[in-house]
């Protein structure tokens, strides 16, 4: 018998293969800090940082265009996928080159909470891919501050 792993908020639990991935991908990100490992060779650096606004995720995607990407949002999950194509060919005399290379590559990022898909924009520019996800109202800091004052308690 397989053993069971846990399901993440929201997902279906017959969707074990997807669940599989994503859980290896969360730990593989916690180890390494979030630096992806070559699926074939190409591995873009992701970079997330929070703002007042929400998250923004940039991606370093140099010899792509915004064709070769693809951008998903499922709850909490942030996945960017995509395909490098790299063709070179040069002829000289005496001989022909013809070197080809491809390249795929899969992130998935776990998001702080859940984000709304219609409040999420995405630009790509220069090699760059840019995301931008609002907070949710129901995910707004909350700071529970703690009085200071009085002698320590005895322990």
């Amino acid at each position: 018998m397989m053993p069971r792993l846990p399901v993440p908020r929201g997902e279906p639990s017959t969707d074990l293969f997807g669940t599989l991935q994503r859980e290896v991908n969360r730990v593989f990100d916690q180890m390494f800090g979030g630096m992806a490992l070559p699926a074939s060779g190409f591995a873009p650096s992701v970079e997330m940082r929070e703002t007042e606004q929400g998250v923004v995720v940039t991606a370093e995607l140099p010899g792509l265009e915004e064709k070769d990407v693809e951008v998903a949002l499922e709850g909490d999950v942030l996945t960017i996928s995509g395909e490098k194509k790299q063709e070179k060919s040069e002829e000289k005399e005496g001989f022909h080159l013809s070197e080809r290379s491809y390249g795929s590559f899969r992130r998935a990022i776990r998001l702080p909470w859940p984000a709304n898909p219609a409040e999420a924009s995405a630009a790509f520019d220069k090699g760059v891919l840019t995301i931008s996800l609002k907070r949710p109202p129901e995910a707004a800091a909350k700071v529970n501050r703690i009085p200071i004052g009085g002698t320590p308690p005895a322990g």
